[in-house]
């Protein structure tokens, strides 16, 4: 199997941030949430905050959208054409998205696409994260259980903050703005 991180790797900037502005532009009562997450906004950028932390303060809008899923469905809609070409000319039905993102807008993506992902896991009612936040080390400790023993053959990435994952892969790459630029070499030891 080959393995993506999704955004800014197959997806063209954040997914769940461009969601965000979405729900704001489709239903105003959310900017209220969004108004609220702005301290946690700052607190993280001064690094005073996880990111899983402010993810959830930008996600508490969720409890004002009646319906998560189906407003994930419309995002996608206007927004899965997206998808950069060079995964599409590479996409196999074994792929595996693994994301930070949120499961409900990933997964939806995902569906569309016709492959499996793992994602991180959110309350659809309160925008809280039940469990970890699925990025760096958790990718590798969620692809385990989920995978056991199984080989990535190639995992693609925008960040070296994915380099657990790369390690796991048996060749890792960086993709910058829609191209897949460098194979990584592997870390002394790598294959977490």
């Amino acid at each position: 199997m080959n393995a993506y991180d999704f955004d800014k790797t197959i997806y063209p900037g954040d997914s769940a941030t461009h969601f965000w502005l979405f729900c704001l532009r489709r239903r105003p009562l959310t900017l209220v949430s969004a108004l609220r997450a702005l301290s946690p906004l700052a607190a993280g950028l001064a690094g005073k905050l996880s990111r899983g932390e402010v993810k959830q303060a930008l996600y508490s809008c969720l409890r004002l959208i009646p319906d998560v899923r189906a407003e994930a469905a419309a995002f996608w809609d206007s927004h899965i054409d997206r998808i950069y070409p060079w995964y599409l000319a590479r996409k196999r039905d074994d792929d595996l998205i693994i994301s930070a993102s949120p499961d409900f807008l990933i997964g939806e993506a995902c569906r569309r696409l016709g492959v499996r992902h793992i994602a991180t896991d959110m309350d659809l009612h309160t925008g809280r994260i039940r469990g970890e936040n699925c990025r760096g080390e958790e990718k590798v400790r969620r692809f385990r259980r989920e995978y056991g023993e199984e080989t990535v053959e190639e995992f693609y990435s925008d960040s070296l903050s994915d380099r657990p994952m790369m390690d796991l892969a048996e060749r890792g790459y960086l993709v910058k703005n829609g191209a897949v630029t460098r194979l990584v070499e592997k870390n002394a030891g790598g294959g977490t």
